[in-house]
């Protein structure tokens, strides 16, 4: 460690001197005798916090809508959660961004979004200031502030930040989590995983999940948690740590053990309708919402449950049992970790913030829910009809399930609307538990004051008597914008601080302002087609102070009103690189149109062995196109088998490989049709070329043609494809070369983990110059991801 001397002052709150970071060395005093043994050898002071700095953790459950714990009244039953705010403190006005980069890319800085440059999800950044998804080096992120002053940090699950171009072998790597101030990670850059097979990284490195017959990636990152606490604990109990524990659940896929599923079966069948009904009494008598607050009705667009077929109902009714015990299970996993600091004698000492969702409850799923949710993303629903014979296997490897939006609205209770609209809390508003003993003497109370995710960084800094750094590795930081909410902890009646807070995700937008908000949805994410509105012609809506569930438009009746907010809405817009709004979505998904760059810009690329884990906006595309895959190996004495290079997974993609020795291609298209092509006899030991030719149809997108396999340049087999993905094989599951990680193309691998036996020496993508798009089509898609 370096020789670091710390000034310590007691006389304030804040402990000055850290400004600056890394923080300067102090000078040595020279030691001036030939001979040490004449000489006091001065001390090492090891860099440190302010005195009583505490430990942190921030647990964070992904899509969890703000009606979905039973904390706060829903029907998920999450006893740690509750556990923590009977010791602590409940939290009913805190809201994050509607989608989750943008959420975690504020949470993490203090800024907001659009300051950070995250717009939207990193998956559709642009090339406009406040959408690149390029953190500006002048906002530095709290793990960095923390590290720089002497804890130790680590992060564990989903980040979801990192610019897609960014995301391969090449980096660069600033803003991979190790970039940003965590000195551990493991977890995933993407939107989702797989919570059965994930393709996890380790640091930098692509790493395989552990073989065990009971994992669970949830259970996996808490494993991992738990071990950064004991070893750290171990080595430096005196040391405090940073320990961000963001999990991929509730997002889609909802996968979590039958056992867990089964514990709600028959606690849904009286519908979403009723459920809200029933929360939103809960609520009352939590009293996380007032007495005299008002349901909100029905959104737009949501079929009433009454309105659905009896098959609608029981697969609705089993989709969400699978959400519940996805809910507890994830709870579950915190209260392990909870357990851990009660072992170890640190969890009075700890600030715990445990945040209930980085956005509004997932609608994502459409009004059916998909049993393969790859597939719903790729324009084609799925209907009671497809999922009603899979009802067995919801919540299992073998899918990829998610909920109707009707009960994404029930989970968002009781507010309107839902994740992606940003203009309601339905889609902004979650719950927050924060937990501090030695911080924090009132105990089982509610704080109603308004905060926003961007105010949990200076609210731990002031926790840890850090100030505000003014200088960042050289860098002059751009000032944290939010309002430390400190000053509640011992103060339920305290006048909120954080007064003024502008909303905006996909052009819809909202002000909130001394207790008024003024807000416009813009766009829905569950109507998939129709012309958006011009932004000049949207209605917006006004809500009163003592409207908590933004219940009663008051627009018509105080337009003055109204024109102020919109004003203030441009304001805040201009400071926070809001402008210009950006609705579009089948443009966002070509990295030429947006202007983001592109890895891959030619029509070859060859890959080589040990590359893994690549995903589809580092590699060539070959959706929509005619294309040739073609491959250099040597076949081991005894035969080979594997993989030799395969894209996607188990619920879209496609894999060239040797069963026992032949020559395969399988085209997976959405784990209900597969298309074979084989050879006819085992390859001998020594080199061989292996070369897939597919002959798109054309006609536009997701088509079908015809696949002809050479073996060492001769035909060996041929197959009509009738169908193909249109624009994303899996948002978890990727590219590999001499492997098949995560949920494999096909089952009949007969190595493990379809690891090939001999030596690959290249394998090569080309693709022709027949490409085919559908804007419409990836207007559809674009709405389904997040």
């Amino acid at each position: 460690m370096a020789d670091k001397s710390i000034e310590t002052s007691e006389a304030t709150s804040i402990q000055p001197g850290r400004e600056v970071l890394p923080i300067p060395q102090t000078g040595r005093k020279p030691v001036t005798p030939q001979d040490a043994r004449q000489a006091k050898a001065p001390a090492i002071h090891p860099l440190t916090p302010p005195a009583g700095a505490p430990n942190v953790i921030i647990a964070l459950v992904d899509d969890m809508g703000f009606g979905a714990s039973t904390a706060y009244g829903g029907p998920c039953r999450m006893p740690t959660a509750e556990r923590l705010a009977a010791e602590g403190l409940k939290y009913t006005r805190f809201h994050t961004v509607a989608i989750c980069s943008a959420t975690r890319a504020a949470l993490l800085t203090g800024r907001n979004h659009h300051t950070v440059n995250m717009g939207n999800i990193t998956e559709t950044a642009t090339g406009f200031p406040g959408y690149s998804s390029v953190r500006p080096d002048d906002c530095a992120p709290l793990a960095q502030m923390l590290r720089l002053n002497g804890y130790n940090t680590a992060a564990f699950g989903k980040m979801h930040q990192t610019p897609v171009w960014e995301t391969s072998a090449s980096g660069p790597f600033d803003r991979w989590p190790t970039g940003e101030g965590f000195e551990h990670f493991y977890g995933f850059l993407g939107a989702e995983s797989n919570q059965w097979n994930p393709t996890p990284i380790e640091g930098t490195t692509p790493v395989d999940a552990p073989d065990d017959p009971n994992y669970h990636f949830s259970a996996d990152i808490t494993d991992r948690a738990i071990a950064f606490i004991r070893n750290q604990q171990s080595m430096t109990p005196d040391k405090p740590f940073f320990l961000y524990l963001s999990f991929g659940a509730t997002h889609d896929p909802h996968h979590v053990p039958k056992e867990w599923i089964d514990k709600y079966k028959g606690h849904f069948d009286h519908g979403w309708d009723k459920q809200r009904e029933l929360t939103f009494a809960r609520q009352q008598a939590l009293g996380v919402v007032p007495q005299d607050a008002r349901l909100t009705e029905r959104s737009k667009g949501i079929p009433a449950w009454d309105e659905l077929s009896a098959d609608d109902k029981r697969v609705a009714a089993r989709l969400m049992e699978c959400y519940a015990g996805y809910a507890e299970h994830t709870d579950a996993q915190v209260s392990r970790l909870i357990d851990t600091l009660r072992v170890l004698g640190i969890f009075n000492t700890t600030l715990l913030f445990y945040n209930l969702g980085d956005n509004g409850a997932s609608a994502e799923g459409g009004l059916a829910g998909p049993f393969n949710w790859i597939k719903s993303v790729n324009a084609i629903p799925d209907t009671t009809a497809d999922i009603l014979p899979h009802l067995d296997e919801i919540g299992s490897p073998t899918a990829y399930n998610h909920y109707p939006v009707g009960w994404a609205h029930a989970m968002d209770t009781p507010y309107q609307w839902t994740k992606q609209i940003a203009s309601h809390w339905g889609g902004t508003r979650n719950g927050m538990v924060v937990h501090w003993p030695d911080g924090i003497k009132a105990k089982g109370e509610v704080r109603n004051q308004f905060c926003h995710c961007i105010d949990i960084v200076p609210t731990i800094l002031e926790a840890a008597r850090l100030p505000q750094p003014v200088y960042v590795n050289g860098i002059q930081q751009h000032p944290i914008e939010g309002v430390s909410f400190g000053y509640t902890f011992d103060d339920a009646e305290a006048a909120e601080r954080h007064t003024t807070q502008y909303f905006e995700v996909g052009g819809a937008r909202g002000i909130y302002h001394e207790g008024w908000t003024a807000c416009v949805s813009h766009s829905i994410p569950w109507i998939l087609t129709g012309k958006l509105p011009a932004f000049d012609e949207d209605v917006w809506e006004l809500y009163a102070p003592g409207d908590w569930t933004q219940a009663e438009n008051i627009a018509a009746k105080n337009p003055a009103k109204l024109a102020e907010l919109k004003q203030l809405f441009l304001i805040e817009g201009a400071k926070y690189n809001v402008f210009p709004l950006d609705d579009r979505k089948a443009e966002r998904l070509n990295a030429e149109l947006a202007g983001r760059p592109e890895l891959q810009t030619g029509t070859s690329q060859t890959l080589y062995p040990g590359m893994t884990h690549l995903n589809e906006n580092t590699v060539i595309n070959i959706k929509n196109k005619s294309y040739t895959i073609s491959a250099e190996f040597e076949v081991p004495q005894g035969g080979g088998s594997g993989a030799i290079v395969v894209q996607g997974g188990r619920f879209a993609g496609w894999s060239l490989y040797l069963l026992a020795g032949v020559p395969a291609h399988c085209y997976n298209w959405f784990d209900k049709e597969r298309y074979y092509v084989r050879g006819t006899s085992a390859l001998t030991p020594g080199k061989h070329t292996l070369r897939y030719e597919f002959a798109y149809d054309g006609g536009g997108v997701g088509k079908g043609g015809t696949g002809t396999l050479f073996v060492d340049d001769t035909k060996a087999g041929q197959v009509r494809v009738e169908k193909t993905v249109a624009f994303i094989f899996s948002g978890d599951d990727f590219m590999d070369i001499g492997e098949d990680s995560g949920a494999p193309v096909i089952e009949e691998y007969d190595t493990p983990g379809g690891r090939f036996t001999g030596k690959i020496n290249w394998v090569r993508m080309e693709i022709g110059t027949d490409a085919h798009e559908d804007h419409e089509g990836k207007q559809l898609a674009l709405a389904a991801r997040s």
